[in-house]
């Protein structure tokens, strides 16, 4: 019988002599983990997406003008921000299935409150609420993935629960918006809250932070295999420009996002006339398009790099061209066709979803040990696009009336994250902090 330890898992392992089982138990649970992460990032993205839609709506109840729709629309991003080295510690302390459960019930309970709410302040908390309760989700999605997938399946499996956030929101613009038109807008908020609850308990049954290994029986580990997070890891975090490249481009490419994600809807109704119901479904179609760029860059990398390109090659080309075909963007400012729009809308985000796939390259890059951590920092800059997007743009409407000075903000963005991974990221291989001690 032989040991060793798992560096990714800070897991011993004990050879038992036979694998073929085990094998085949770690490639049933890697369909059932990708399922999992699938599913909760799609209900995940429904709890984000959700106020945007009941948003024109609240917006004639409480008064409020732009800019204290992009206040609230931005809110969530804010606490999620905040919260997020918070959530990466949570997740490297007690593990992604732990950490998962106490977020998605504190989230759906976050959410589901939003029902009781009366104003400005009540709205704003509880979206501050549910930002911080959303933190540790994706450190634990790329913690599964890293621990899970060996590098050859990443992108793709990053693009699959990256496809989540997509799914969720295509079906959330038609479903939330028929059940707003019939039942009021505070019982979207009832509803996907309690999608959470019902799911946790799936959650809870069915995910494991770590596979069985070939032939071998998990044990504890050693004191010294377990990770440890200092002060000096987060320094080096932010020390090294790769990383940087990283945290700029994936600011950007969330930036974008979260237009489609908060002010799309308000968009198609108030800047393009378009009635409320029929943009619940003629904005499905820019979703379903990012769902297919995404899927499509998660294949195309990890076809790259199964015919023998770098890494490196295989990670950034079909990133780079996303940030690229998005600046298509601008071109909405000249048509009021709704199906032009539509069209522009449908190219820009499949662009974004060919972008969409940095968290393939965090999983690459980020030191193994500081693998929760990393991905929280990681988290942390991508969403202060969030944060800062959908105020940048209410702020833009209430002084110029127009969306069209938005749209060109949001191409800058895209050739922003362009430069970063034409300047800042050298090469993709992962990190040794302790090489360079």
């Amino acid at each position: 019988m032989s040991v060793n330890v798992d560096g990714a898992s800070g897991v011993t392992r004990q050879s038992t002599g036979s694998g073929r089982a085990p094998r085949a138990a770690a490639g049933r649970g890697r369909i059932v983990i990708l399922a999992l992460l699938f599913a909760v990032t799609a209900i995940n993205y429904l709890d984000r997406s959700n106020l945007s839609i009941a948003m024109p709506h609240i917006k004639e109840e409480f008064g409020l003008s732009a800019t204290q729709q992009g206040l609230l629309l931005s809110s969530f991003s804010w606490a999620y921000v905040v919260a997020q080295l918070p959530g990466g510690l949570f997740v490297d302390r007690v593990g992604p299935r732990v950490a998962y459960a106490w977020a998605i019930v504190t989230w759906s309970v976050a959410t589901a409150a939003t029902f009781l709410t009366r104003g400005f302040a009540s709205v704003l908390g509880a979206r501050l609420a549910l930002g911080a309760a959303e933190a540790p989700s994706y450190p634990a999605n790329n913690a599964l993935v890293t621990k899970w997938f060996p590098s050859s399946e990443r992108a793709r499996a990053t693009s699959v629960y990256i496809a989540g956030q997509f799914i969720g929101l295509a079906v959330a613009l038609p479903l939330l918006s028929l059940i707003v038109a019939s039942f009021g807008w505070r019982s979207v908020f009832v509803f996907t809250g309690m999608l959470g609850i019902v799911f946790v308990v799936l959650w809870l049954r069915l995910a494991r932070d770590t596979p069985p290994a070939d032939g071998t029986e998990a044990a504890p580990a050693p004191e010294s295999a377990k990770a440890r997070i200092s002060r000096s890891d987060v320094r080096y975090l932010l020390s090294r420009k790769r990383l940087w490249g990283l945290y700029i481009s994936q600011f950007c490419s969330n930036g974008v996002m979260w237009f489609f994600l908060t002010w799309f809807p308000t968009y198609l109704v108030e800047a393009k006339g378009i009635t409320f119901i029929r943009a619940g479904f003629m904005g499905m179609v820019p979703y379903l398009a990012a769902l297919c760029g995404v899927l499509l860059s998660g294949w195309w990398s990890d076809r790259l790099l199964r015919s023998g390109a770098s890494t490196t090659r295989a990670r950034k080309v079909p990133i780079m061209t996303g940030f690229t075909l998005a600046t298509v963007i601008v071109l909405a400012n000249y048509t009021s066709a709704p199906g032009l729009i539509i069209t522009v809308m449908s190219v820009a985000f499949f662009a974004q979803g060919l972008s969409a796939i940095g968290w393939t390259l965090a999983s690459e890059v980020i030191p193994l040990r500081m693998i929760g951590t990393g991905g929280g920092m990681f988290n942390l800059f991508t969403n202060m696009g969030g944060a800062l997007v959908p105020l940048v743009i209410g702020v833009i409407l209430d002084a110029t009336g127009s969306f069209n000075g938005a749209l060109v903000f949001m191409a800058c963005l895209t050739v922003c994250g362009l430069l970063s991974y034409l300047l800042l990221i050298d090469r993709v291989e992962r990190l040794d902090p302790d090489a360079s001690r």
